[in-house]
This record gives C-alpha cells, structure tokens and sequence, in this order.
C-alpha cells in the first residue's frame, strides 16, 4: 500500500522579476492506495500550484515542508524520477507533443516506469482496449500526442494514460474541466476504474461537484488561500455546492496561481 505523505509544505512562485511569491501556505495531507481524495476551493486557491509542486514543475520553489513517497524524498527527485517512483499528473491544459506517435509515447512511459519494453502483441491489445473503454477512436494511437485532439480528446487520452501506466499516486488537475456531460461520463468512468483497482491514491482537485455525482471521494479537503481550511467526507462536498467557499474567504491568505 503506498502513501504520498505531504507535511507543512510551502510554496512560492517565481516572478518574472525574480521575486518570490508565496503561494502555499503550509499543506498537510496523506493520500493512500486505494482512496480518493477530493481538493476543492475557488479559483486562485493554490490548488494547481499543489499538483505542480509535487510534479516538480521549475516554476514552484519549495521554502519549507516535506514530501515523502513510501519514505522516499519526493523534493530530492527530479520530474522523470518522480515519475518512475509512481507520481502521475493529469493536467489542466495537457500539451501537444508535435512529431511524437501517442503510441510510441505510451510504450516509451511504459518501458521507463518498468524498466522493461512491454512486448508488442500484448501491449497493442492493452492500449487499443484502454482507448475504447475512453470512446477513443483506436486510430488515435498512430497521430501525434494531442496535436488536432478537442479538449474532450485530451482529457480521455489522460485517463488512458493513467490506466495503462497504473500510478501509485494520481493528481487529477481539473481533469473535468472543459468536459461535456458525455465526455464527463465517459473519463468519471475511467477514474473509477482505477479507482477500483485499489492500488492508486487519486487526489482529485476540482471546483465544482459534478464530477463527484460520479468518482466518489473518500475525503474532502476545502482549499482556500493556500492551505486546507477543512475536511470532511462526501457531505462537505454537497455542503459546499449549497453555500459556496464565500464563507472561508474572510481572512484567507494571498491570492495565488
């Protein structure tokens, strides 16, 4: 069973005038294989500021605080390392990679993580299956990775990644913003299939409840100025989509990124 242990961690970004500005504020949280952790807060929150710091994206410095992956040193790790121990981040806007097959891309992650190629005849039938379950049009795997894709296109070609390289820990950054109904259905699906697996922790950050009607989290974490301000179970959730986060706004620390 691993754990990602993040412990009092603090964060500040980088400004073009070479200014640090604080953005996190000491965040506290354990997320474990098998559960489904909700981060939900309004914008400017810090929240994609979290999933980026523990990517190891060069824009976020870490000032203080810990971040440990079954007792490894995430903040020692560099991006690819963290990969490899088991961190996978879906992304907001997910990039195109012009000139790179999504094919050759997936075999290529997959042989980093394990170690070893996945062998061909097998691996085909993996990565066409895992594409259908998403209601991705198989022919997908021979264009380049998100290049011409719709948005909807690129958040289902997350999740497949997710499926196939089976992460320890999954940060979902807004993965159902952008989506349809349909296109919603069809990636909620795909998370609770991993979800289901047991052997992935899912942070999934998100403004809003609906993708909660169908990944149901385990635990809710309100995130406001930069820290988690509560935490509770799904019924936080229904709370906050009755009242909103207006009332955790008074007093809240820096607006952030």
């Amino acid at each position: 069973m691993s754990t990602l242990e993040i412990r009092d961690l603090q964060v500040s970004v980088k400004l073009p005038e070479g200014e640090l500005k604080p953005i996190l504020a000491g965040v506290t949280l354990t997320v474990r294989a098998g559960e489904t952790h909700a981060i939900m807060g309004p914008n400017g929150s810090g929240k994609s500021t979290l999933a980026y710091s523990l990517a190891g994206h060069p824009k976020y410095e870490v000032t203080g605080g810990s971040v440990t992956l079954d007792g490894e040193d995430v903040l020692a790790m560099s991006v690819d390392e963290r990969a490899r121990a088991g961190l996978f981040l879906a992304m907001q806007y997910p990039v195109e990679v012009p000139g790179v097959s999504v094919a050759n891309f997936l075999r290529t992650a997959k042989t980093a993580i394990d170690g070893e190629a996945p062998k061909l005849r097998t691996w085909g039938n993996e990565l066409r299956g895992a594409m259908e379950k998403l209601q991705m049009d198989p022919a997908f795997a021979q264009r380049n990775v998100n290049e011409g894709f719709s948005g909807g296109e690129k958040k289902r070609h997350e999740i497949v990644q997710m499926e196939l390289l089976k992460p320890k820990i999954a940060i979902l950054d807004e993965t159902d913003s952008g989506l349809d109904i349909d296109a919603l259905r069809i990636v909620s699906g795909g998370i609770e299939r991993v979800r289901e697996a047991g052997q992935t922790g899912l942070l999934l950050i998100t403004h809003y409840t609906r993708i909660l009607r169908y990944v149901r989290p385990d635990f809710v974490h309100v995130f406001v100025g930069g820290r988690i301000v509560e935490e509770g179970g799904r019924e936080l959730a229904d709370k906050l989509e009755d009242k909103g986060y207006e009332r955790y706004l008074a007093g809240a620390g820096p607006a952030a990124v």
